[in-house]
């Protein structure tokens, strides 16, 4: 082989080269864009579980309170009820006498 036929046989190789290094760029920013697409989700994912968790926590700081009103209530609800219970038993006691 000649000189020239050597010089062309390089410069093919160095062409390849860079068109393969080209490529691998085009292939590395496809994926980077992947990539923050994928950490975007990730991202958005973060913020909706947080929202859903402050709103379990504040339906369940309602449900504590409501069950703490109900069991201060329920024991006076129940002496009315026994009360009236005895007051309609006494009623009706009297009545058949």
């Amino acid at each position: 082989m000649n000189e020239t036929g050597q010089l062309e046989r390089i410069a093919r190789l160095l062409e390849e080269v860079r068109d393969n290094q080209r490529a691998q760029l085009e292939r590395q920013l496809e994926s980077l864009s992947i990539q923050k697409a994928q950490q975007q989700a990730f991202l958005d994912q973060k913020e909706r579980t947080a929202q859903l968790q402050q709103r379990a926590e504040a339906i369940q700081e309602r449900s504590a309170r409501l069950v703490g009103g109900i069991q201060r209530v329920a024991p006076v609800v129940l002496l009315i009820v026994i009360a009236l219970i005895a007051y309609v038993s006494w009623l009706l006691f009297r009545f058949y006498r």
